[in-house]
């Protein structure tokens, strides 16, 4: 946490910089779970294409992520053609969704970041997921019962979704009310926005591992798995949160 605000607060470029090496370990610890799996990806192909995406969004905000990404793909495709035509479908739509799934669904957090209140806005992107995500745990630890998606996930809990819900929605009032100066009810309804993305980003990134048949994507972090189990509720909530923000600046 202090590294991500120390960053944007010393020097944005450096928070870049962080998000820049997050994103390229996400992609060898997918790449290494994909090779489990016996399907064979070159981690530097996919590296060189998230590098291009995200530089591209930093400089070029949403202009240049849209841009990249319609370049990007069709090259890495061919690339991929080139270096080996055996099981061609099954490689080349498995490196176009690690590049979209990380860098482009990651360029939305550089999005967040790369703006005159980008600290504020990283500040309600954390905050929000870190309420959903604690209040959902204790609430399973101490009263789950039923199961939210027994077969992708069976430590979720229809009450521990409830019990994040219910943090997220306080604190997404509290945060939206004091950074950016909306009703409480707009921030409420973010809250409740991520609890519906950071939940999925969870089960989605669950469904990847069961389909690998994989318990962690790797053992960076003893006790939590690799950067890919920290990192999935940022992928899918950083889009989302990116659309709330602007909608409330430009409309509201």
């Amino acid at each position: 946490m202090g590294l991500i605000f120390g960053s944007l607060k010393a020097a944005p470029v450096l928070f870049f910089g962080l998000i820049w090496v997050v994103i390229m370990i996400g992609i060898k610890e997918i790449t290494g779970a994909y090779r489990k799996g016996g399907i064979e990806l070159p981690d530097y192909v996919l590296m060189i294409a998230a590098s291009v995406l995200l530089v591209a969004t930093w400089n070029g905000n949403t202009e240049g992520l849209a841009v990249s990404a319609g370049l990007t793909i069709p090259i890495l495709m061919f690339t991929l053609l080139i270096i080996s035509q055996k099981d061609f479908i099954k490689r080349s739509t498995s490196a176009v969704f690690i590049t979209f799934y990380l860098a482009v669904l990651g360029g939305f957090i550089l999005l967040l970041a790369n703006h005159p209140d980008g600290d504020a806005r990283i500040f309600a992107l954390v905050a929000l997921i870190a309420c959903n995500d604690t209040f959902a745990y204790i609430a399973g630890v101490l009263i789950g019962k039923h199961k939210l998606a027994p077969s992708i996930s069976p430590k979720k809990s229809w009450e521990g979704l409830i019990g994040g819900a219910i943090a997220a929605v306080i604190g997404g009032a509290f945060i939206f009310n004091s950074l950016f100066e909306t009703v409480w009810y707009m921030g409420a309804a973010i809250g409740l926005m991520t609890v519906v993305t950071a939940t999925c980003g969870d089960l989605i990134e669950s469904a990847i591992k069961r389909d690998l048949a994989i318990k962690d994507m790797s053992n960076l972090l003893p006790g939590h798995g690799g950067i890919m189990d920290r990192l999935d509720s940022a992928l899918f909530t950083a889009p989302a949160a990116w659309f709330a923000i602007e909608l409330i600046n430009r409309y509201l």
